[in-house]
C-alpha cells in the first residue's frame, strides 16, 4: 500500500501495521523450522511430547496467518463503509488468538494427564538439546515480538508474543519432565507429564488475561488516564481555548480515535470558532500520540 498518498497519521497507521505483518511472517518462518525439527527429532528420538510439540507448531502457523490477515485489514483506511477505519480488525485477531492459547491449555492438560496415566518409553536423552533449542528460540523471537507490540500499541502482537511464549513453557515443561524421565528412569517416566499439567495451567492463565485485554478493545474500554490528561494538555495548550468540558478517547487497532469539547469566547464568530477547532485537531493528529481521526466540537464560554 502506498502510504505516500496518504494522511501522515494515517500513513503511520499503516507502517505500524506493515511492520507487525513482517514480524508476523518471520514467526511463521520459525514455527516451520521448530515444527520439522521438532518432529523429526521425536519420531527418531521416541519423544511423544516432542512431536506433539511439533505438531502444535504447526498447527500455529494458521493462528498466524489469521493475526497477519488482521494486519494487512488493520492498515486499510477509512472508507464510506468504516469512517473511523479498520483498527478494530487488529483486536479481533488477538481476541482470536487468546482463544486459541486458551485452546492450547486445553491440549497440552489433556495430553499431560494421558501421559500421566499412561507413560510412554522414556525417550532419547539427546532430544533434550532439541529442546533447549527450542525454547531459547521462542523466548528470544517472544521477546521481539512484544517489544514491537509494546511500540505499535499491539493487541494482536501482544498476544502473538504470549503465543510464542507459552509455546517456549510447553517445550521448558517437556525438557524438565524428560530430563526427570532419562536421570531417573522408568519409575520416573510420568515425570514429563506432571510438568506438562503445570505448563498448562500457566498457559490458561496468560491466555485469559489477553482474552480480557483484546476483549475490552472491541468494547471500547477508556484509554489509561495519561494518555486521556495528555490529549487534555494538548488541546488546552491551543490558542483560543478556554476551557475544556468532555474528552474521551478510545484505542482503534494501532490508533486512537478523540472526541473532545472545547470551549470558546462566547462573542467569537462561527468562522473563528470554526478555525480553532481545526487548530486543536491538527495539533492533535500530529502530537505523535497516534490519534487517527478527531471531533471537535465547539462550546460557547
Amino acid at each position: 500500500m502506498a502510504t505516500d498518498l496518504l494522511p501522515a497519521h494515517h500513513a503511520a497507521t499503516v507502517e505500524r501495521a506493515q511492520k507487525g505483518a513482517r514480524m508476523i511472517v518471520r514467526g511463521m518462518a520459525l514455527n516451520v523450522a521448530m515444527a520439522v525439527v521438532k518432529v523429526a527429532g521425536g519420531a527418531v528420538g521416541h519423544a511423544y511430547a516432542l512431536v506433539a510439540d511439533g505438531v502444535e507448531s504447526l498447527c500455529d502457523i494458521a493462528v498466524s496467518i489469521l493475526i497477519w490477515a488482521g494486519f494487512q485489514w488493520a492498515a486499510r483506511p477509512p472508507d464510506d463503509d468504516h469512517p473511523y477505519g479498520h483498527g478494530k480488525a487488529e483486536a479481533v485477531s488477538g481476541l482470536l488468538t487468546a482463544l486459541v492459547i486458551l485452546g492450547t491449555s486445553v491440549g497440552v492438560g489433556w495430553h499431560a494427564v494421558n501421559q500421566v496415566r499412561d507413560p510412554q518409553r522414556l525417550p532419547a536423552w539427546w532430544t533434550l538439546l532439541i529442546l533447549a533449542a527450542v525454547v531459547a528460540a521462542k523466548v528470544v523471537f517472544s521477546r521481539r515480538l512484544d517489544r514491537v507490540g509494546r511500540d505499535t500499541s499491539s493487541t494482536a502482537l501482544g498476544a502473538e508474543a504470549w503465543h510464542h511464549l507459552s509455546d517456549a513453557i510447553t517445550s521448558a515443561a517437556a525438557f524438565v519432565g524428560i530430563a526427570v524421565a532419562v536421570v531417573g528412569g522408568q519409575r520416573y517416566a510420568a515425570a514429563d507429564g506432571w510438568a506438562a499439567m503445570v505448563a498448562s495451567l500457566v498457559i490458561a492463565v496468560n491466555g485469559l488475561t489477553i482474552f480480557r485485554k483484546a476483549l475490552n478493545e472491541v468494547m471500547d474500554i477508556a484509554v489509561p488516564a495519561d494518555m486521556e490528561n495528555e490529549v487534555r494538555s494538548l488541546a488546552a495548550a491551543v490558542a483560543g481555548v478556554h476551557s475544556l468540558d468532555k474528552c474521551r478517547v478510545r484505542k482503534s487497532g494501532l490508533s486512537y480515535l478523540v472526541d473532545i469539547q472545547v470551549r470558546v469566547p462566547g462573542d467569537m464568530t462561527v468562522r473563528e470558532g470554526h478555525g480553532i477547532a481545526h487548530r486543536v485537531k491538527d495539533t492533535l493528529l500530529s502530537s505523535g500520540l497516534r490519534v487517527s481521526d478527531v471531533t471537535v466540537h465547539v462550546e460557547p464560554q
